[in-house]
């Protein structure tokens, strides 16, 4: 939606095909098009129908996120220039679920004009999965620095939410098994022990939010957890604002995640787990903590040695911002993505 959302106010005309979108999910000037699940064997000839539709709107570029599903449609589509994002668990993860995953990977790698992914570690698994290397362009997926800034906590929000004075620790992961919220909630009761006032705000839903939920209570800190479900695309600036740490527990990333760029934007301190490219944007100790994976002590220590050090939260907040602004711009690395749109064009009129 950001991108569509930045060539639209650049003056293109943009058209987004997605299954997951909604009706509210719309874009000023963006043309949607929403292609609802059928169980109709008609109806499911998905390819047939995408090819249609994009002869319909005869584009310049035919740009597919995510490496299977929509990068394989786009494949099946036929059309070029075909430019092709990996988001990271396309092809660190489903590729490698089965040989029917890893056939449409390798297929609609095979098919793309252009490889984007956002992380150098990605490369490697592109390349395994048939990528020619000169074709892969590392490209961030960027913040937006002025809506994701430094701002006064919403208090109107920590009355809401029962924070009040409490020190608070936010995750902003999906509720998912790949992003690991247990190691989250396992280390809630260590943390307590220590500061007994601190609240964990965990925003997102997922297939795991009941059991989360009941996994809290066993623990016996429902009371100093809040789950939030999905909030608004226009809320989260204030809730990283009302907070006073990020924390991510994800098993696997592409490159640095969005919420932990969201995060650092609006310059909170992050603890983070050890995986793919997060070294590159956060020093362990410089402006946050890396912690192994499944390490729900490790994060606990870190957490209360950051609720106690507020001199060493601003530092690293600080740093962050600075981070972000000079190196993971939305508007600079739209702008790169542009030119490679420019590019392709070119290359295709050949």
């Amino acid at each position: 939606m950001r991108w569509a959302k930045y060539f639209a106010n650049k003056g293109h005309e943009v058209h987004l095909i997605s299954f997951g979108a909604s009706s509210e999910n719309t874009v000023e000037n963006v043309n949607m098009h929403l292609l609802t699940m059928s169980h109709h064997p008609i109806l499911r000839c998905y390819p047939i129908r995408i090819r249609r539709l994009i002869r319909k709107i005869d584009p310049d570029i035919l740009h597919a996120h995510y490496i299977s599903g929509y990068g394989l449609l786009g494949a099946l589509s036929g059309f070029h220039p075909f430019i092709l994002s990996a988001w990271g668990s396309d092809v660190l993860v489903t590729a490698k679920e089965s040989k029917m995953e890893k056939w449409s990977a390798k297929f609609a790698i095979k098919k793309a004009d252009v490889l984007h992914c956002d992380a150098d570690h990605i490369m490697a698994p592109l390349m395994e999965l048939g990528a020619k290397p000169e074709k892969i362009n590392i490209v961030y997926f960027g913040v937006d620095t002025q809506r994701f800034r430094p701002m006064s906590e919403d208090n109107k929000l920590r009355n809401e939410l029962g924070l009040f004075d409490s020190p608070v620790i936010i995750s902003l992961r999906n509720l998912e098994p790949i992003y690991d919220i247990e190691t989250l909630i396992n280390s809630i009761p260590l943390v307590l022990k220590e500061i007994p006032k601190a609240k964990f705000v965990v925003v997102g839903s997922g297939s795991q939010e009941v059991r989360l939920k009941e996994y809290a209570k066993s623990l016996a800190v429902s009371a100093s957890v809040i789950f939030t479900g999905r909030i608004p695309n226009n809320e989260p600036p204030k809730y990283f604002n009302s907070a006073d740490i990020y924390v991510s527990t994800s098993l696997s990333d592409a490159g640095l995640a969005a919420s932990t760029a969201e995060a650092m934007a609006c310059g909170l301190p992050v603890i983070i787990t050890d995986f793919g490219d997060n070294r590159k944007w956060v020093k362990d100790g410089t402006n946050g903590f890396l912690i192994p994976l499944r390490n729900p002590e490790a994060l606990a220590t870190k957490i209360i040695y950051l609720i106690r050090n507020k001199e060493i939260r601003n530092k690293f907040g600080q740093i962050n911002r600075q981070t972000i602004v000079e190196r993971n711009d939305w508007q600079t690395e739209m702008g790169k993505v542009e030119k490679l749109y420019e590019t392709s064009v070119k290359k295709n009129k050949k």
